[in-house]
């Protein structure tokens, strides 16, 4: 996790919209049915329609709002509270946004602006590479997301397990003192690991979102 000059960021980012672009493939309509209260069901068509993946997602955030509500009220005297988002499909409509920057996933960040505008610290850990970080940065920002951290991967990471790379952030986002009371995202690696005292899943429909 790692600042630069904004001349520089503004640099970068010109030269990492095209890749950041590259990301966003838009998905095909098909129709299928909601999952339920988790929201991990299989897909039987190549892609989830947007309505149902919007339906799915409303789901999990209306289960992870009340939980937010309780838990930020019944913080400690002096704690730092923290959640940890995904990226792809969870805080951004990746599969579904048609341009840079891309839209936010309206249900995530409905909850996120109500965590932000009670003191909760937003952390984004991601699977994109470090070139793409401040065209990222820039999107979630842009979408209204305040952002306390965003970890990207490095060289190195690219040749660890996702999972492991993806708790390992979440340990330094620890270290720093924060609790983090909240993990979502939209993939078993996004959760897996521990470090967090509750987790959300939004739907993947077995992968077929990224």
């Amino acid at each position: 996790m790692t600042r630069r000059p904004w001349a520089r960021r503004t640099a970068v980012a010109a030269v990492s919209v095209a890749a950041l672009a590259a990301l966003a493939t838009p998905a095909e309509a098909a129709t299928t049915t909601s999952s339920g209260a988790t929201a991990s069901s299989s897909a039987t068509a190549a892609k989830v329609d947007y309505a149902t993946w919007q339906k799915d997602c409303q789901t999990v955030m209306g289960q992870a709002l009340p939980y937010l509500k309780e838990r930020i009220a019944d913080a400690e005297p002096g704690e730092k509270q923290a959640i940890v988002f995904d990226i792809d499909n969870t805080t951004l409509e990746t599969d579904f946004g048609f341009s840079y920057p891309q839209p936010a996933n309206k249900p995530v960040l409905d909850v996120a602006r109500y965590a932000q505008e009670h003191g909760v610290s937003l952390f984004f850990v991601t699977a994109r590479p470090g070139i793409i970080y401040w065209p990222t940065e820039y999107n979630l920002e842009h979408d209204g997301y305040d952002v306390s951290g965003l970890y990207v991967r490095g060289f190195f990471d690219l040749f660890k397990n996702v999972g492991d790379y993806k708790t390992a952030q979440r340990v330094d986002i620890e270290n720093h003192g924060y609790k983090i009371i909240a993990n979502i995202g939209n993939s078993a690696t996004d959760l897996s690991g521990g470090h967090a005292e509750k987790t959300f899943k939004l739907p993947d429909y077995d992968g077929q979102l990224s």
